[in-house]
């Protein structure tokens, strides 16, 4: 005769049956997971943190910002590095990459000509440079580095300029050597060159997102910037 295997107890009508094995996520209302396991919380960057106690509502009052969503708020950082000879210097390039990526803790990206300019000597998808776009805490990270660390190393520093929005909120501005930057080790500098560092807000005001920024810690000329605790 073939052996029998034992089965389990059938739940009572209208009880749900135990889960498998006693581990893994239960249902709760609506047939939804409900996950019991802890999960660790990453700590937001403190400008973050800022901007969420304390500049969302100073802002939200003093222009009168009934709807939250009206309140601005950084979007992203876009970094850019050009470089007319990087064809004929691949090393410089690959220095540049190396150093964008040590800056912001993220990869850079190479920009490639999108057309042929005979006068320049550009053919298209030549390299001419490399970026990198930031978002979320990298950006908050980086915000808040590039003001306390890097600004302050910068030669007869007298603020940034006032007059470097573009009409819609967004903020551009130049340095020129990636020396200030902490991270970078000058003797693996191939060569000293400047870039490009565009602030997207979502204001689309210039008044609105030069309000954002002068309380987020920016350093205008002329002004005294704002402590952020």
């Amino acid at each position: 005769m073939a052996e029998t295997k034992d089965k389990a107890p059938k739940a009572p009508k209208g009880q749900p049956s135990a889960p498998k094995g006693g581990k893994g996520k239960e249902k709760g209302a609506g047939g939804a997971a409900v996950d019991h396991e802890p999960k660790a919380r990453e700590g937001a960057p403190r400008l973050l943190a800022y901007y969420q106690q304390t500049v969302r509502a100073k802002l939200a009052k003093e222009f009168g910002l009934t709807n939250p969503n009206q309140v601005p708020r950084l979007e992203k950082i876009v970094l850019n590095v050009g470089m007319g000879d990087a064809s004929k210097n691949p090393k410089q390039l690959e220095s540049a990459v190396e150093e964008l990526s040590v800056i912001t803790g993220q990869k850079a990206v190479i920009t490639r000509a999108k057309k042929a300019i005979a006068n320049f000597g550009l053919r298209a998808g030549m390299p001419v440079g490399a970026f990198v776009t930031l978002r979320g805490a990298r950006m908050y990270e980086f915000l808040d580095r590039f003001i306390n660390l890097a600004i302050p190393r910068i030669r007869d520093f007298r603020g940034l300029p006032n007059r470097s929005f573009d009409g819609r909120g967004n903020y551009t501005f130049g340095i020129k050597e990636q020396m200030i930057f902490p991270e970078v080790d000058y003797d693996k500098v191939e060569k000293i060159h400047g870039m490009d560092i565009t602030l997207v807000t979502s204001a689309g005001r210039d008044d609105l997102a030069m309000a954002l920024l002068r309380e987020l810690g920016w350093p205008f000329r002329g002004e005294t910037p704002q402590r952020v605790a």
